[in-house]
């Protein structure tokens, strides 16, 4: 039987203000090309390399979050190779001595024999971005060095991943975490976090056992640039590896291939560079790093990684964990239902009688939820806007939150309300009285719209007395449109089956 054997190195491009080693804007992307350049990231002779500070501390956060051992000595390399992204013939990066090594990351696996899986990471290290190719002007390759010297994170994992999915939900993880660290966009289609994945395959037995080599010469696959090119890239090759297994041709150098995402295959592109190949040594105008007293230091503030996170809200709000995991994919999103729970947890506290957060917990994490994640998000895609722009806060959100559980709103009126707040950022309690939207409390006037409706449609009253009952939910529709959502469903039900049984 055969087993992939799939490793990860993923790039993340660290959110600073200036490259790694010199003073030029990193990330001004309206820039015109080759404009961000300077002496030193072109590597003209005589100029020396400064490192950044604030990548230093990301790279070390990344780290941390990753369960890694920190370094107490580093030092800084140089990776040799001539291509023309590269002005210098070598790159600053990292060998021997990374900032992290012997780490790991917990992640869960929906749908899977293994539920949750601690994949190992080998280490991480820094080093500076090449420019950017352009390939196929007239048949020319163009370079903006723009993006040459932008600090990059380099995160290599070990082989433990056995299929495509896995592969995806770690990227996933780990895109997560870099967002709530703030060290990273982490966007894959723009080119902040890049993956490069290494696949072999091996035999086993079965019981499991290896037979022959441990680990055969493996393909990396390159130009992957989302998680869904990811788990077709690897989903490809592991068919593609297994039919030369199968044909007693394997793979026995190893190689570098392309995806190419319009064909659905992966292409070769080169055989596979070692390290021999790249000549390293130790970066001469570069002194060695201690990070001991910094990883301390950052240790002590460090925020709540998604994955605590996502538990925490299971247990202290209630929340079912796949609304949990929702919430805390985007952590402003996050921030955004922590606030609104807290509101709710203080309105709570404030109110008369048995009320109190144990006995309402399910029902509130059950109106959040529903109401942030999917009337408020699709309202929000509809606008094109996201929770950080959203005039809406959360102060007002749980106040609107309290109007539905109350039922002072309906669902049908409080969305017309929720609306209303999206445009204008205003007190729902306000907007639900200035719209007339409130639910209707008058049962004297609501027996009176009931009679109307039921006078001006005999032929349907006399169908529902004959045993059609399934036209009930007609004449609730009637009730609703005539009030404009304000009668109280369950309400109007009631009195309708009253009065169609007189």
């Amino acid at each position: 039987m055969l087993i992939p054997v799939i490793g990860l190195e993923i790039h993340l491009q660290l959110k600073t203000k200036s490259k790694m080693f010199c003073a030029c804007p990193a990330h001004d992307v309206g820039a015109s090309p080759n404009t961000n350049v300077c002496a030193i990231c072109l590597g003209n002779p005589g100029t020396l390399p400064v490192p950044n500070e604030q990548a230093i501390r990301f790279g070390t956060m990344m780290g941390l979050a990753l369960n890694c051992t920190i370094a107490a000595h580093s030092k800084f390399d140089r990776k040799n190779y001539f291509y023309p992204d590269l002005p210098k013939a070598y790159q600053i990066s990292q060998y021997d001595l990374p900032i992290a090594t012997n780490g790991y990351l917990e992640v869960e696996i929906p749908d899977s024999d293994r539920p949750l899986v601690r994949f190992g990471i080998t280490r991480a290290h820094l080093e500076e971005d090449a420019a950017k190719n352009t390939h196929g002007v007239e048949g020319k390759t163009l370079v903006d060095y723009n993006r040459g010297g932008t600090p990059l994170i380099e995160i290599v994992t070990e082989p433990d991943f056995k299929n495509a999915k896995e592969a995806k939900a770690f990227l996933q993880e780990l895109q997560r975490i870099a967002r709530y660290l703030d060290i990273s966009n982490a966007d894959m289609e723009k080119g902040n976090m890049r993956c490069d994945a290494n696949i072999s395959m091996r035999e086993v037995d079965a019981d499991g056992q290896i037979i022959g080599a441990r680990f055969n010469p493996k393909t990396e696959v390159k130009n992957m640039n989302s998680f869904r090119h990811v788990e077709r890239a690897l989903e490809f090759e592991i068919k593609r590896q297994t039919k030369l297994w199968e044909d007693g041709t394997p793979v026995t150098v190893s190689t570098t291939r392309g995806w190419n995402d319009v064909k659905g295959i992966t292409e070769a592109q080169r055989s596979k560079e070692d390290a021999a190949d790249y000549r390293y040594f130790p970066e001469p105008d570069i002194p060695p790093l201690n990070l001991t007293a910094l990883a301390e230091e950052l240790k002590l503030h460090m925020p709540e990684l998604p994955a605590a996170r996502r538990a925490r809200f299971v247990e202290e709000y209630g929340l079912k964990p796949l609304d949990a995991a929702q919430m805390c994919d985007d952590p402003a999103v996050a921030d955004f239902a922590e606030h609104t729970f807290s509101e709710l947890q203080e309105w709570l506290g404030s109110q008369e009688g048995d009320l109190d957060w144990e006995t309402e917990k399910p029902k509130m994490a059950r109106l959040v939820s529903g109401w942030l994640l999917s009337k408020l998000g699709g309202l929000m895609m509809e606008r094109s806007i996201d929770i950080r722009i959203c005039k809406i806060t959360p102060e007002n959100f749980a106040e609107f939150i309290t109007l539905i559980a109350t039922t002072k709103l309906n669902g049908t009126a409080g969305l017309k309300v929720l609306n209303a707040m999206l445009d204008a950022g205003a007190s729902p309690t306000h907007l639900m009285e200035d719209l007339k939207l409130g639910t209707m409390e008058d049962a004297g006037a609501l027996a009176d719209i009931i009679d109307r409706a039921l006078a001006s449609n005999p032929e349907e009253v006399l169908r529902y007395k004959a045993g059609e009952e399934k036209l009930l939910p007609f004449f609730v529709g009637l009730i609703m449109k005539e009030t404009q959502g304000t009668a109280d469903p369950g309400v109007t039900r009631n009195m309708l089956l009253v009065k169609l049984k007189s």
